[in-house]
């Protein structure tokens, strides 16, 4: 590993005019971006050979979290994805148009939507996230399957402090 990465070096800029407390914070978050940017640019290569974006895969997989059948209605999806209405209205639209999703009148609320995921959709979202697996190993080649566990580990805790119960 380097020995000065690009954030040490913009932390090494901010140390005159921010405490401590607050270099060690920005440390911590700035090199959590970086690697979301990275990951991110890495998910758009591959969820783009699929013809879907990250937010699509998103959607995609809360539907396969939440079972057969239409189970979440779009406000459910843009609170778990933490994404707006419009947000949530626009991804399900293209995926509706590509049959990937179905939305159905709510059973017992003729105003209310349900949104279920196909089996088209179910299958480019097992291509999409196989194809995914093998390219964020290699993303992570840089460290040891301890300090995977290990960042996992932290991560989750991190979140856990930021997410309400549950999310």
């Amino acid at each position: 590993m380097a020995d000065k990465d690009w954030t040490d070096a913009l932390l090494d800029r901010l140390a005159a005019t921010h405490s401590r407390k607050e270099i060690e914070a920005y440390q911590v978050t700035a090199r959590i971006s970086r690697a979301a940017l990275h990951i991110a640019r890495h998910q758009d290569e591959v969820f783009g050979r699929f013809g879907l974006n990250r937010g699509e895969v998103g959607v995609l997989g809360a539907l396969l979290l939440a079972g057969s059948g239409p189970q979440l209605s779009p406000t459910q999806l843009f609170k778990g994805l933490m994404l707006s209405s419009a947000g949530i209205t626009s991804r399900l639209d293209r995926l509706e148009r590509r049959g990937y999703v179905k939305r159905a009148r709510h059973p017992r609320d003729r105003r209310g939507v349900l949104v279920e995921l196909t089996d088209a959709g179910r299958k480019v979202l097992e291509q999409a996230v196989t194809a995914d697996a093998g390219g964020e190993q290699e993303l992570l080649t840089s460290l040891s399957r301890q300090d995977q566990r290990a960042v996992a580990a932290l991560l989750k805790k991190l979140l856990a402090g930021l997410e309400p119960p549950g999310q």
